[in-house]
């Protein structure tokens, strides 16, 4: 049986012991750096199946690491840690690269169930432009276009869609998109996640007079191809 091997950059020594011998209980072998120019060395070197990046290490920081890797065409799993929680600061940890984002302190028991999702995937390059039909999202520039208008979206709005178009065609529930753009914090007891398709819904689709976002009664939603059949009004 061949081990699972992940890399820990943490330059907080507790913190890196504590995610170490929790890992090792798991059976995983894990190499530890604290800084990102090792992190960058240590991840060309060897063939993680997982990278664990804290975002506050000694320069080049987790954002620039997470980027640096993508640009050299390493696509291994990346969960960032971070004391910060805000949408915008997940939408840039997201935009380096990184697969998920999980927010100090936190359970244990997160972090592991994380982990064993990211490594169920396999590991595939996350483009930097995102389409649907004539819909295009543009991760470095951060910016949204349909055909050649430009729409202006909140953070929010861009982490929504941005996630509906990285599984354009699939169903994902409302359990999905609260994981992944909403805080850990959110109870999922209002209604703001159906808000907010209706904001998207009139930026992106109402203008151009189509349909792109649907809704799977009982489920959640999906974005689908569709071709503008007007202009913005």
């Amino acid at each position: 049986m061949v081990a699972i091997r992940i890399l820990i950059v943490e330059d907080e020594p507790k913190m890196a012991s504590l995610l170490k011998r929790g890992l090792e209980r798991d059976a995983y072998a894990v190499d530890v750096v604290t800084n990102g120019a090792d992190a960058i060395w240590a991840a060309r070197e060897w063939p993680y199946d997982c990278v664990i990046l804290d975002v506050g290490i000694p320069p080049p920081d987790g954002f620039s690491v997470a980027r640096e890797l993508r640009e050299e065409g390493n696509w291994v799993p990346i969960l960032l840690l971070t004391v910060r929680d805000s949408v915008e600061y997940r939408v840039r940890g997201l935009d380096a690269g990184a697969d998920d984002y999980l927010t100090k302190p936190f359970a244990f028991d997160e972090l592991h169930a994380r982990v064993r999702a990211l490594l169920r995937r396999k590991p595939a390059p996350r483009p930097g432009v995102l389409q649907c039909g004539d819909l295009q999202l543009d991760r470095a520039a951060h910016s949204v276009s349909r055909g050649d208008f430009p729409i202006e979206l909140s953070p929010r709005e861009f982490a929504l869609l941005e996630f509906l178009l990285t599984h354009k065609g699939e169903v994902v529930t409302r359990t999905e998109i609260m994981d992944h753009v909403w805080d850990f914090e959110f109870d999922g007891t209002s209604n703001v996640i159906d808000v907010y398709i209706r904001y998207l819904r009139a930026k992106i689709d109402r203008p151009f007079g189509i349909e792109s976002i649907e809704t799977v009664r009982g489920v959640g939603y999906r974005l689908n191809d569709a071709d503008s059949n007007g202009t913005p009004s």
